[in-house]
């Protein structure tokens, strides 16, 4: 059953989440791996999880790569894993494809191996040029050495009249040496030139969050993701609850501000979250505690006092500052608040 609050405080657990759900739906980037290498914590913590009969599943909004070239990076890093084990918006994307189109049907692939693969898995034939007849334009994320030409190829079939999907529409993707333009850059780009608007299937839509449970089988899933608007908002609009882990893009003060949406259903340092129980976020008046910390409005501003684990004080903030957002966002100055803790 789920525990989605009312988005008015992080929930507590009186079992650790690893016995508490089934089905951890994982993202990578920033949970697992950051540049290509483990994230501290990850692999001891994923192998004590799986080893306790929680089922490990890997949810990507990256195109590119195969599930069977993620399943070898992850089982390189030390977190054995099975093709069956990733799931990819190349799937998500072809199911949506292939729930519209007759089998066979060719498909104009604008992006890399991963979208073309699934492709495939679905009965679909993808194809290269405008003029090979397609009956779809998909695109997903290409990598860095994707050509403008790509583009245009695309914009001259969807000007005919096809349909056009998308994998996802993340506007940045992380490497090696910074922040990169992503799958939804691109798809700007199409969309200026077309003036059309695409299909997409990926976090946090629907089509994803339905390939993922078909695929895994899970009963009681729970999502884990460093990304407030593609793991946390995939995981409420799938109405299931969610770990948010703080070895990502995501700090303190844009948890704060978080709309409904984007809160999550437990908040951790990394992925040793899963091992453990959750605390309980209780009323106090017109404030909030965790552990050992209480947290209030105070004027236009969040307080925060007490001692204890900076965490507890994180969760505390939280309620207190979603309580006084509602359905909204929190405006509130947060920065003293948060300042002195060590996250």
């Amino acid at each position: 059953m789920s525990h989605q609050q009312d988005g008015v405080r992080p929930s507590g657990s009186p079992t650790a989440l690893s016995e508490a759900y089934d089905t951890a739906l994982l993202d990578l980037d920033g949970v697992v791996y950051a540049g290509g290498e483990a994230i501290v914590h990850a692999v001891d913590s994923l192998a004590t999880a799986r080893a306790g009969g929680m089922h490990l599943a890997y949810v990507t909004n990256n195109a590119l790569r195969t599930p069977d070239a993620v399943a070898e990076h992850l089982t390189e890093l030390g977190v054995p894993a099975e093709p069956s084990d990733v799931i990819t918006s190349a799937q998500a994307v072809a199911r949506l494809v292939a729930d519209q189109l007759p089998p066979g049907a060719r498909v104009l692939a604008i992006g890399g191996e991963g979208l073309r693969v699934a492709l495939r898995e679905r009965g679909l034939e993808p194809v290269e040029s405008a003029d090979d007849d397609p009956a779809a334009v998909v695109q997903g994320y290409g990598g860095p050495d994707m050509t403008w030409g790509r583009f245009a190829e695309a914009s001259f079939a969807i000007r005919r009249g096809l349909p056009w999907f998308a994998s996802n529409t993340d506007l940045t993707i992380p490497s090696a040496r910074g922040i990169a333009p992503g799958n939804g850059a691109a798809v700007e780009v199409v969309r200026i030139a077309t003036g059309a608007e695409p299909q997409v299937a990926g976090k946090p839509l629907p089509p994803m969050h339905r390939e993922t449970v078909l695929r895994t089988g899970a009963k009681r899933p729970i999502v884990v993701g460093d990304r407030l608007d593609t793991d946390i908002e995939g995981a409420f609009n799938g109405g299931v609850d969610s770990l948010l882990v703080l070895t990502g893009v995501t700090d303190a003060a844009q948890l704060l501000a978080a709309r409904p949406e984007h809160r999550p259903t437990y908040v951790d340092r990394d992925l040793r979250g899963l091992l453990t129980g959750q605390p309980e976020v209780t009323p106090a008046g017109d404030a909030y505690r965790c552990g050992g910390w209480t947290a209030a409005v105070r004027g236009d501003a969040l307080a925060l006092d007490g001692e204890g684990d900076a965490l507890d004080g994180l969760r505390a903030l939280c309620a207190a500052a979603w309580a006084y957002a509602g359905a909204g966002v929190c405006e509130l100055e947060t920065g003293k608040a948060v300042a002195g803790l060590q996250l």
